[in-house]
């Protein structure tokens, strides 16, 4: 078997997917302080958040059809362009002091809708570029490009604010356009599988198919439910604050530690691909994910929440790379981009319903009770999706071949 990094293709993709992610994490952070600068309002920071949102959720039948109909390296290209260009105007405001709360809604609107259509034709493209007995290492070590930028990104768009939001857009900006001069060049044969009539039947083909697919719909949801009742660091603040008894440094620490749990998981995964037992493993890894959930309710102490948090973080990271490595095997590659885009429109909704559903619960029961709630529900979900997808639970490999 060639090593990952040994395939050109994969290397230049693995660090276009770094610099995007970069100058989209320091980009967050230059647009969530600027935004709370000019109202001062945390309801403003959640309509930020909405505005990127919403265009996702919207577009959701459209990009993946767009995904398969045409060019995937040409559409990340293009699309991370568009993100540049918004970033652009972002910078143009400052450096011209017209910035306004308004601008950075319209932008925020703007990279959502950008993203809407990068994110499905950036995961339908990377089965074209390399072989399948790679697909599974080649999820981690992307997996671990990701954890690194949520990690390092925000600190350094937070050093570079210091300097300025202009310098902090305009270093964003460019790290955009590297991605994008590195996508350009990547190799990739392209040619249109299908040219079938546009009509709501082959809109909603990537929903059909997973509902079909009792593998891609058990792991699928199985994670989705997992995040939905899991949301217990959407209450990170009030924790650090009312249980631990810390300051800032120490909610800086519970941030970093499910995003450190994840990056040594991925980069374990990397190294040592799972090869048996994924159906038990992932279910396990979901287990795992509830008991951290219920350790970091009921601990009192920093080090011992930090421990739970990165247990709940490398548990997380089992679970995505055997859904996102099953989810690009089982799907035939004329429909990758519809199902990816479906795929990501799921999990990205319970991200944002699993805070909600922790902060109503925290509401109506206490903050403690809340998390505790979320981990108890994740460990059932895990039993009874065990007797819903039996399929899923006997799955052997990440290899499609040889999963008899």
């Amino acid at each position: 078997m060639q090593p990952l990094f040994q395939n050109p293709n994969f290397v230049h993709y693995w660090i276009g997917q770094i610099a995007s992610s970069f100058a989209f994490q320091m980009l967050s952070v230059g647009i969530g302080w600027q935004m709370y600068d000019l109202t001062n309002s945390p309801m403003a920071l959640g309509l930020v958040g909405l505005c990127q949102f919403l265009p996702q959720l919207l577009l959701t039948l459209v990009v993946g059809h767009v995904a398969d109909r045409y060019n995937r390296r040409l559409i990340c290209v293009c699309t991370r362009l568009a993100m540049a260009m918004t970033v652009g105007i972002l910078a143009y405001g400052n450096i011209t002091s017209t910035i306004s709360a308004n601008m950075i809604y319209t932008c925020a609107v703007f990279l959502g809708t950008a993203r809407a259509f990068e994110m499905p034709a950036n995961q339908a493209i990377l089965p074209n570029l390399i072989p399948s007995e790679l697909l599974s290492r080649a999820m981690s070590a992307i997996a671990s490009a990701r954890e690194i930028s949520v990690i390092a990104g925000p600190a350094l768009g937070g050093l570079i604010y210091l300097l300025g939001p202009s310098t902090l857009y305009l270093s964003s900006l460019s790290c955009f356009l590297i991605s994008c001069v590195i996508m350009f060049f990547l190799s990739y044969n392209f040619s249109v599988k299908s040219k079938s009539p546009i009509n709501m039947g082959h809109l909603l083909g990537g929903l059909t198919f997973i509902r079909g697919n009792k593998v891609i719909l058990g792991s699928v949801s199985l994670d989705m439910f997992a995040v939905l009742l899991g949301g217990a660091t959407a209450l990170l603040p009030i924790v650090a604050k009312d249980i631990l008894h810390t300051g800032p440094w120490g909610l800086g620490l519970l941030r970093c530690a499910p995003a450190l749990g994840a990056l040594l998981m991925s980069i374990y995964l990397a190294r040592h691909p799972l090869t048996h037992s994924v159906g038990k493993i992932m279910f396990a890894a979901v287990a795992i994910f509830g008991v951290a959930t219920i350790l970091f309710g009921l601990s009192d102490s920093l080090i011992l929440s930090m421990f739970a948090l990165i247990l709940l973080g490398s548990s997380d990271m089992i679970s995505v790379v055997i859904r996102s490595t099953l989810v690009q095997l089982e799907t035939p590659d004329e429909m990758r981009g519809r199902v990816s885009a479906a795929n990501s429109v799921f999990i990205g909704s319970s991200n944002q319903l699993g805070e909600f559903e922790s902060g109503v619960t925290a509401a109506w029961f206490g903050v403690i009770p809340a998390i505790v709630i979320g981990g108890v529900g994740t460990i059932a979900i895990v039993g009874v999706w065990m007797c819903l997808f039996p399929d899923l639970l006997k799955t052997k490999t990440l290899d499609k071949e040889n999963d008899e």
